[in-house]
């Protein structure tokens, strides 16, 4: 699903390459001027995710995370990517009965199989402790693998003086 998703959003898409990109539908080649390398081979990143972002019904933040992972698995990175979801997205790494319950739907969480696919790439995903303190959610109202912070605000505070870049979706 992750593959047809990101197909379906970008076609055939390079980011962060060094050499030429030729795309099955593309006309023209694209050569890369500048490419992109990390210092010291390493890639520290938090994905700030406090509101709902989309391309079309897509969140881009989890697009992103994803295309990074991907990258920097291509490039042999060093790093971790963390997402960090709190405020008016924090919905969105609920299990099924508590998205149904917050969302007032009974579709199940459709960004599920994102997380579970990011969590799969080695992206560890948080949740806010004070959001779901503010929704009355308990650690059983998320999907698996899902941790938990004390705060978000803190804690990206906390990782960016750790050297983590921060990403705004």
């Amino acid at each position: 699903m992750l593959k047809s998703w990101l197909t379906t959003i970008l076609g055939t898409v390079a980011i962060l390459g060094a050499a030429p990109v030729y795309a099955a539908t593309q006309p023209d080649p694209i050569h890369i001027d500048i490419p992109v390398h990390f210092k010291n081979n390493e890639a520290y990143v938090v994905f700030n995710l406090d509101h709902p972002a989309f391309v079309g019904d897509h969140p881009v933040g989890m697009l992103y995370m994803h295309l990074l992972a991907d990258h920097m698995k291509a490039m042999g990175t060093k790093g971790k990517i963390i997402g960090v979801f709190h405020g008016p997205a924090a919905y969105m790494v609920l299990n099924d009965k508590a998205y149904d319950e917050a969302r007032h739907v009974t579709t199940g969480n459709p960004y599920a199989q994102l997380v579970a696919g990011l969590e799969k790439q080695g992206v560890q995903i948080e949740e806010c402790g004070y959001s779901m303190k503010v929704h009355h959610w308990g650690n059983a109202n998320l999907l698996p693998g899902v941790l938990v912070n004390s705060g978000a605000i803190g804690r990206i505070t906390q990782l960016v003086q750790e050297g983590y870049v921060q990403i705004q979706p």
